[in-house]
């Protein structure tokens, strides 16, 4: 069975070709077929070789494919081909193992949404694949994502998507940790982030004329839409944005610097495994110990990450940051004094 990469779309284009009863298809034309629909998708793609488009032939002819049935007729030394039922083609035959195998890893993905307010309608899309499975085919569950359907403002996330999506300012209602009562802002939304199994929403406060305005989506109280002028990004590329920090939270007018952390035992193994930032350089001191080096703005959720692995980890640099978790690690020690 041929599961090379884009394997579905040459099978559609053969398809279209042994359908074509008004020209004759020679391998060399079915190559030359099959490599410009490639090359129209990917620009460098080198195309395909007949090895693989005998492969992809044979499998179209057995029964894991669609048990096509293909005269091939020979014109001297050439033999070209075609369905020997003109109107036969995949499009009308039922899914095939590669198909079904394909779909049950898509409703099992599509199932982790259906808790986020925006992706209801997957509510009613995913009984609807499942019915186009034999039932002893509706494999279990083998996929699960971190996702956590009753965090607290998740019921906005939906809204927010779609005023993003259609321009709309906002009128928003917040209430911080620190503050006793919420306060309305307008917003102009631009971008939703996940970190940390908590969402977050940037925009531009016109009141303060920041375009990257950073609001917890489980400290909104309410939302508004508002009938005024939206006011369009031309501030801030959302790709990059987060490329230099860890989470959320961009402190203003700072700017990368080294950071060099001591992770000590299995810890070390664990940090080799799982970078905690694309800058992230790694090398080991000793047996016991591996120096990992980030090029990194620092900020309250570096902090934390580094706080989270407690006697496992010692900062190196830079100093203000080794004092900063000191600090916190002595105030987290006085908690537990006197029992």
């Amino acid at each position: 069975m041929a599961t090379n990469k884009n394997a579905l779309i040459r099978y559609k284009v053969l398809d279209t070709c042994f359908r074509n009863s008004g020209r004759r298809y020679f391998i060399d034309d079915l190559l030359e077929a099959c490599d410009k629909v490639l090359s129209e998708i990917d620009l460098l793609s080198n195309g395909i070789s007949r090895r693989q488009l005998f492969e992809d032939i044979s499998f179209m002819e057995s029964d894991e494919g669609w048990s096509i049935e293909l005269t091939k007729e020979r014109e001297g030394k050439k033999v070209f081909y075609r369905y020997t039922n003109p109107s036969f083609s995949i499009n009308n035959m039922p899914l095939n193992e590669v198909e079904i195998n394909q779909l049950k890893s898509a409703i099992d993905i599509l199932s982790q949404f259906k808790g986020m307010p925006q992706f209801e309608w997957i509510h009613e899309l995913v009984p609807k694949l499942k019915q186009g499975l034999a039932p002893d085919d509706v494999s279990n569950t083998i996929i699960e994502f971190d996702n956590n359907e009753y965090l607290k403002g998740i019921e906005f996330l939906g809204q927010l998507h779609n005023a993003i999506f259609y321009k709309q300012v906002l009128s928003i209602s917040y209430k911080p940790f620190e503050e006793d009562n919420p306060y309305d802002l307008i917003l102009h939304p631009y971008f939703l982030k996940q970190y940390n199994n908590r969402w977050f929403l940037f925009g531009y406060n016109s009141e303060n004329q920041k375009f990257d305005w950073n609001l917890a989506l489980d400290r909104i109280v309410a939302v508004k839409e508002l009938n005024v002028v939206y006011k369009k990004n031309t501030e801030i590329d959302w790709l990059d944005y987060f490329e230099d920090i860890i989470g959320v939270t961009k402190p203003v007018g700072e700017k990368t610097e080294a950071v060099v952390l001591h992770f000590k035992g299995k810890t070390g193994n664990y940090m080799e495994t799982k970078p905690i930032h694309g800058s992230q350089k790694s090398k080991w001191l000793d047996e016991n110990t591996l120096e990992i080096t980030l090029d990194i703005i620092i900020n309250y959720e570096l902090e934390r990450l580094i706080l989270s692995y407690a006697d496992s980890v010692s900062v190196i640099k830079p100093e203000k940051l080794a004092a900063q978790i000191c600090k916190r690690l002595n105030a987290a020690g006085k908690l537990y004094e006197g029992g």
